[in-house]
């Protein structure tokens, strides 16, 4: 039989009376992602961008980006505070039970602010002017440092070498006391745990002298201090003409010690175009007993003069560790310990079209599939990423693209923001 086409069964229809009826609206399409209970805090220096689209080095407002994903759609909520022109680190702190906030860390002004749900202004439990060229609260970590149940920060600052633990007073108010102090210091990462296994919690600290960017040598130490028992400054690692900025105290071999890792900077020689690099990064392995000038080698990143961040978590679930570390130009590389955690680790490119000044990543389960993504700020492109492990290999997905203003459109400015840290928090918690 032959097929009538259709025209003729429309005009066929209307000739019989009948109608044709327009189409039903197509309905709007259902939520089709997760939406997750735990958001990102990026914490940043944004800069000027001229209308030609120009970057000019000179910081704006400290800012705090906050990433969340509902419906599996990701979006952005900023904050920005003109008392300071960096926020060097955001972060979850709960001093006193049923008192958590996001503890925000500033610079020039330096000043640690408390920001909780609801609204309400910022309480500041510390702000300092230490008298050099600079102030800034540039690090923090939060432990039960002293024993007596107390969640204490630790903390690092700029530029007069100033370590100290912040805490909870009795009666209310802030106790704030200065374990550590050293003239044109920059302490730059604090990192806690315990490594000689005694049961009392170290801190670890990385003092230099003030940055440089010329390729002379930056001198620098791993420091440790033990403020339950009084230990003031002892030298972990002795870096002689080289220094870090990235430090890492956990236990990444699964022995049940901690250990600590430290990301030694490149040496170079020379300035500018004429610069060569002499020693590559290095990432050594320091146990409890380890000579402070030794430490095992257990990864170089080839060709590569900075390293600002190094992560650990368990990225396939199998319930062994694996670190992340993120280079400046080189990318970011997954390091895997073997038999012996002592002797070189599997070293795999997980990409290398990544990069940026401080390269700031976290391995963190955001997801709660049992496996942590790893969530890197691109600054180099103008991007947040998160990766995700398939099974050989890491699948990458940009969740956020950071735009500026470009004689009236918005547009990504790589370069126009340095990221200097990335967070998880619970959005119960966001301010």
């Amino acid at each position: 039989m032959p097929r009538i086409p259709a025209v003729l069964l429309a005009a066929f229809a209307l000739a019989c009376g009948g109608e044709s009826a327009p189409p039903e609206p197509a309905a709007p399409p259902a939520p089709s992602g997760p939406t997750l209970d735990n958001a990102l805090l990026l914490s940043l220096s944004p800069f000027e961008v001229t209308p030609a689209g120009k970057v000019v080095p000179k910081p704006g407002a400290a800012r705090m980006e906050i990433l969340t994903q509902k419906d599996g759609v990701w979006s952005v909520n900023t904050m920005d505070d003109p008392d300071s022109n960096v926020f060097h680190k955001a972060m979850v702190y709960e001093p006193r039970s049923g008192e958590a906030g996001v503890l925000t860390l500033g610079g020039t002004k330096a000043v640690l602010k408390l920001r909780r749900p609801g609204g309400a202004p910022p309480q500041v439990l510390w702000q300092q002017d230490f008298g050099g060229k600079w102030s800034r609260m540039r690090d923090a970590e939060v432990a039960d440092l002293y024993g007596d149940g107390v969640p204490t920060l630790a903390v690092a600052t700029h530029d007069q070498g100033v370590v100290a633990t912040v805490r909870p007073a009795e009666g209310g108010g802030w106790d704030v006391k200065e374990i550590d102090a050293e003239k044109d210091t920059f302490v730059h990462e604090i990192e806690i745990g315990d490594v000689d296994s005694d049961g009392v919690l170290e801190v670890y600290a990385t003092p230099s002298e003030p940055n440089r960017l010329d390729g002379t040598p930056q001198p620098g130490k791993v420091t440790r201090y033990v403020p339950a028992k009084g230990e003031g400054r002892a030298v972990a690692a002795d870096l002689g003409s080289r220094h870090a900025k990235e430090i890492l105290v956990d236990d990444v071999d699964g022995d049940g010690t901690d250990e600590l890792y430290v990301a030694v900077e490149g040496e170079t020689q020379g300035k500018g175009r004429d610069a060569r690099l002499l020693h590559p990064v290095e990432i050594r392995r320091y146990e409890a007993g380890t000579d402070p000038t030794g430490g095992a080698v257990v990864a170089t990143i080839d060709g590569e003069r900075l390293t600002r961040f190094l992560t650990a978590g368990d990225v396939d679930g199998d319930g062994k560790k694996e670190m992340v570390a993120a280079a400046f130009k080189s990318g970011l590389w997954l390091l895997r310990p073997g038999a012996d955690p002592n002797a070189a680790w599997t070293k795999t490119s997980i990409d290398r079209d990544s990069g940026g000044f401080e390269h700031a990543s976290i391995l963190t389960d955001l997801d709660g599939d049992g496996k942590d993504e790893l969530y890197v700020a691109s600054d180099d492109h103008g991007e947040v990423r998160r990766y995700t492990w398939n099974g050989t290999a890491f699948d990458r997905e940009t969740i956020y693209e950071r735009k500026f203003d470009v004689g009236g459109v918005m547009k990504k400015v790589p370069g126009a923001a340095f990221t200097w840290n990335i967070m998880p928090a619970p959005v119960a918690l966001l301010p």
